[in-house]
């Protein structure tokens, strides 16, 4: 049986999807606490990409996560962009958090996930970057084509690759799964807020007989089915509506799907695959 992962993208909602100027709240500490509680509920070992920005504002929910037993990693400093930014400025985005995270952690910082999936065709030159700062595998391209990001027909299983300047590097694409002769979006965040649990568990199913891991990303936000009340006057209908649909739900079908199938840190998952770089 395969074993999966499950991740989370450590981030403050309202900095990282409204106003990349504006100051982290609290909001995002009590979110990830609950996060921890429920991987711990089901002794699930999970990977956290770390936000540098959320590093700076609660260093000790690091060293939590840390002490809890999961994975820490980096999902860049400021959530900005990749598309948006020079090869220099992405370079010292990573250097940036790395650094902050590994001495907060104690452990090397090996592995990435870009805010909001943004490595695509636009930006080949960001997973040179990444091999060139140390880290060995990346989790942000998205195998399925979509108006801000994504590759279509994209290989969907984790793999070695080969950069354009010749570094080795593991990829590891959120899941997906093919149903009614299109493949699907079906790795975690707005997706599995969306997407009944049957079909979340039919995926699940098709992954196991494949024998390919299924990789979920989720933020902590997603248990925070309140925050945008708070938000009275700034937002609009239709970012409400996308942004907040499915959060009810959300942390029932993630405790479901860890219930039924097999869990691990990101980088226990592509053991195999680091081993050969």
């Amino acid at each position: 049986m395969a074993c999966h992962s499950i991740s989370v993208d450590v981030e403050d909602w309202y900095q990282s999807t409204v106003d990349a100027a504006a100051p982290l709240s609290q909001r995002f500490v009590a979110s990830t606490n609950k996060v921890l509680q429920a991987f711990a509920d089901r002794q699930v070992r999970g990977t956290f990409f770390v936000l540098g920005l959320a590093a700076e504002v609660s260093p000790q929910l690091v060293k939590d996560i840390a002490a809890a037993g999961h994975e820490v990693q980096s999902h860049g400093y400021g959530h900005a962009l990749n598309f948006d930014l020079t090869q220099e400025q992405f370079r010292q985005d990573l250097l940036r958090a790395k650094g902050m995270i590994e001495d907060l952690t104690g452990r090397e910082v090996f592995g990435y996930r870009a805010p909001c999936f943004s490595i695509d065709e636009r930006n080949p030159w960001a997973l040179d970057v990444l091999a060139e700062t140390g880290h060995r595998y990346d989790s942000s391209v998205f195998p399925v084509k979509k108006a801000r990001y994504g590759i279509d027909g994209y290989p969907p299983e984790p793999r070695v690759i080969t950069t354009s300047r010749g570094h080795k590097l593991v990829e590891a694409p959120v899941a997906c799964f093919d149903w009614l002769g299109k493949r699907r979006a079906v790795g975690g965040g707005g997706y599995f807020r969306l997407w009944p649990y049957w079909v979340i568990r039919k995926a699940w199913r098709q992954l196991e007989k494949l024998d390919r891991p299924g990789i979920v990303y989720m933020h902590p936000y997603e248990y925070d089915p309140t925050e945008m009340a708070q938000f009275r006057q700034s937002l609009s209908l239709k970012l409400r509506i996308h942004q907040g649909l499915g959060r009810t739900s959300f942390p029932r079908k993630v405790d479901k799907l860890l219930k039924e199938f097999r869990f691990a840190a990101l980088a226990e998952v592509l053991a195999p695959l680091l081993h050969q770089l």
